[in-house]
């Protein structure tokens, strides 16, 4: 079986600093807990001597030299975050997309078929085949060029930058088999799939 590469994120979003680290660590460092800003993973990374982190900073974590970072301790499952870093997730992923939309407004304009009964707009929180109807007619008509675009000619759908934080959200809980944002990583091949 030919292994997939790793996708691994070049920037983070600080969701909580500890300046000492963990009570159960081995000795006390400076210790941060982040959401990557393209894969959306979450990450322990130990920071440099001497640097504070804010919470909503972004940081470089990519291969290159470091600044902040002293290097990657490793993957983290949600359950593992502080109850600080739960609190700001919805906020950094909502950073997140609105730093970079393009992708976003993409999957609205382009997405298909999961299986012969769903589509991939049925996915998100709140759309179901009447909506999905009218947003696959509307895109025919032109794509959509914003989330300011999507909102004006589906009002029926509210905010929907609100329903692709949701969705992201979902996922990072692992709340549904199918992936649309956020890839799946696979602890005994070290590698992340990535659906849509």
């Amino acid at each position: 079986m030919i292994s997939k590469p790793l996708r691994k994120d070049d920037k983070a979003i600080v969701l909580d600093f500890l300046t000492h680290g963990h009570y159960d660590m081995q000795r006390a460092q400076p210790i941060a807990q982040v959401l990557g800003e393209q894969y959306f993973s979450l990450l322990e990374v130990i920071v440099r001597e001497d640097v504070t982190l804010k919470v909503g900073e972004s940081v470089y974590i990519g291969d290159q030299k470091r600044e902040k970072i002293k290097y990657i301790r490793g993957r983290i499952e949600l359950r593992d975050l502080t109850n600080a870093a739960k609190q700001e997730l919805e906020s950094a992923t909502k950073t997140v997309i609105e730093t970079a939309p393009e992708q976003y407004i993409e999957f609205f304009n382009k997405s298909g078929n999961v299986s012969l009964r769903m589509h991939q707009l049925e996915l998100l929180p709140g759309i179901g085949k009447k909506h999905l109807w009218i947003i696959l007619d509307e895109r025919k008509k032109k794509p959509f060029e914003s989330f300011e675009d999507i909102h004006k000619r589906l009002p029926m759908l509210g905010n929907p930058m609100k329903l692709i934080v949701r969705r992201v959200l979902d996922e990072i809980e692992d709340k549904d088999k199918y992936r649309l944002f956020v890839p799946r990583f696979d602890k005994k091949r070290e590698h992340m799939e990535r659906r849509f």
